[in-house]
């Protein structure tokens, strides 16, 4: 059983940055693959980020490719995505998951959720 827990969320105009925090219970976070998805209103959940057990390879949505970095600090049980030059459209519920060792782009295929973060950008 793997808990996640987001943090850093918040109010920021275009243009500003925030980093988002997900904490992980458990003595297997290494094994796990991390993804990040989001959610707007009226929207379905989409892909943001995911990032493999090792920290070894990370992959984008095109959205937020060169904007966003993810990564991982597996002694610490975290993983961080840094959100760069934010636009107004990234405003959503930022979601972690984790499945165990590969990572996926499909919502449906990660076993645990954390509860979001909201991410609101002004313009």
């Amino acid at each position: 059983q793997v808990q996640l827990v987001e943090s850093g969320g918040g109010l920021v105009q275009a243009g500003g940055s925030l980093r988002l925090s997900c904490a992980a219970s458990g003595r297997t976070f290494s094994s796990y693959a991390m993804g990040w998805f989001r959610q707007a209103p009226g929207k379905e959940r989409e892909f943001v980020s995911v990032i493999s057990w090792s920290g070894g390879s990370t992959y984008y949505a095109e959205s937020v490719k060169g904007r966003f970095t993810l990564s991982r600090d597996n002694a610490k049980n975290t993983v961080y995505l840094q959100m760069n030059s934010l636009k107004p459209e990234d405003t959503a519920v930022y979601y972690c998951a984790a499945r165990p060792y590969s990572g996926s782009f499909s919502v449906y295929e990660y076993d645990y959720w954390g509860q979001g973060t909201q991410v609101t950008v002004s313009s």
